[in-house]
């Protein structure tokens, strides 16, 4: 009587094992993409740095922007 007790509660470990193994490379595959938006959101933001530093040369030739 005690097998079938047992063999149950090896099923229920056996599948939260699987799925935290699932979670586990969930969260790497996670990890992997946000370090490549954040990446990608340096570039984006050394950009805009240049377009103000350009716009702001711009207006001073212009005339358009006090000295």
């Amino acid at each position: 009587m005690t097998d079938g007790p047992d063999n149950i509660v090896l099923q229920y470990l056996r599948h939260i094992s699987t799925q935290v193994d699932r979670l586990v490379e969930e969260v790497s595959e996670i990890k992997v993409r946000l370090t490549n938006v954040e990446e990608n959101l340096v570039v984006l933001n050394r950009r805009m740095d240049r377009f103000e530093t350009r716009l702001d040369r711009i207006e001073m030739r212009l005339g358009l922007a006090e000295a």
